[in-house]
């Protein structure tokens, strides 16, 4: 009877065993191969809302280009120059399953404000290489080559600025913490405090089993398979670093990464920062929802923060 009762509780463990791993190796699928929008859909929707103008956006001096990523991939990138004098610049770093297309609305904003612009594609997004998403862990070197070819192609003088949304926006605070980092300014839009934080807050609605025992397998997987763990995408960790100005977004309704985790982000952040929590819209929605105070709130950050620097 002993050994049925052990054979029994074996066989328990190992299927509660068998279960958390099948989930986690589904979590890290769905992590590293976040379902991606259509590029069609991303332009239908930007026009149909009249984000954007193709007409005006055709005639914008446009120059493509595949620049190397240190990870043996192509980023492909858009240098838009309508003031091809001007030493203003502006590097647009979009969110998960979105592509440089989306990062058109917020360039109109810096273009109106005489600023050229690099838009560019993550890895595995839109016409960049890599096969899978690290949630600002790689992409942050990504950025890095992105700046290094800005500043080859504007010169070592230019005012370069970074714009990111939502994953974008913690690459881009990911790159600011840097060694390297050698930009003048950040725009940094809904981002998450803590990757791991983000991924406990999704799964608590949905999976039954405990997170104290179904994370730490979740992030093995994933190192396992995509050489990162959820932990190395911590921002709050590391903008206390960041020396230069930042301004962070976020809204009050946003409905998946809170605003919480932006003014957390603001208050760690040392030095020249702005805050703006904008009434309307969920999450990433916030110039699409206040256009007018969006576009204010980047207008007196740069005149108080970041023109008297050059």
């Amino acid at each position: 009877m002993k050994s049925w009762v052990k054979w029994l509780g074996a066989a328990s463990v190992a299927a509660t065993t068998a279960a958390t791993y099948g989930v986690a190796h589904h979590v890290s699928n769905r992590l590293l191969y976040y379902k991606k929008k259509e590029l069609s859909l991303v332009i239908d929707r930007e026009i149909s809302a009249k984000r954007l103008d193709q007409d005006v956006f055709s005639q914008l001096p446009l120059v493509e280009k595949d620049i190397p990523s240190p990870f043996g991939y192509s980023i492909h990138s858009w240098f838009i120059t309508p003031y091809p004098d001007s030493k203003k610049v502006m590097i647009f770093s979009h969110g998960v399953s979105e592509n440089k297309w989306n990062s058109i609305k917020y360039m109109d904003i810096f273009r109106e404000l005489g600023f050229n612009a690099v838009l560019y594609d993550h890895r595995r997004h839109g016409d960049s290489g890599g096969e899978s998403t690290s949630y600002g862990v790689y992409e942050k070197r990504d950025l890095a080559a992105v700046v290094a070819e800005t500043k080859k192609t504007f010169g070592e003088d230019a005012l370069i600025g970074i714009h990111g949304e939502s994953m974008g926006a913690v690459t881009t605070l990911l790159y600011a913490s840097q060694v390297e980092d050698a930009v003048d300014f950040y725009v940094a839009d809904c981002p998450f405090a803590s990757f791991a934080d983000q991924v406990a807050e999704r799964m608590k609605t949905e999976s039954k089993l405990p997170l104290h025992v179904l994370m730490p397998v979740i992030d093995s997987v994933l190192y396992r398979r995509a050489g990162y763990s959820m932990y190395d995408s911590a921002p709050i960790d590391t903008v206390d670093r960041i020396q230069k100005p930042v301004l962070f977004i976020t809204t009050e309704k946003d409905d998946y990464i809170p605003a919480s985790a932006t003014i957390a982000l603001y208050h760690k952040k040392q030095g020249a920062k702005k805050l703006s929590v904008l009434k309307n819209g969920l999450h990433a929605q916030g110039l699409n929802e206040n256009k007018e105070a969006y576009q204010e709130v980047v207008k007196s950050f740069l005149d108080e923060m970041v023109y008297d620097t050059k």
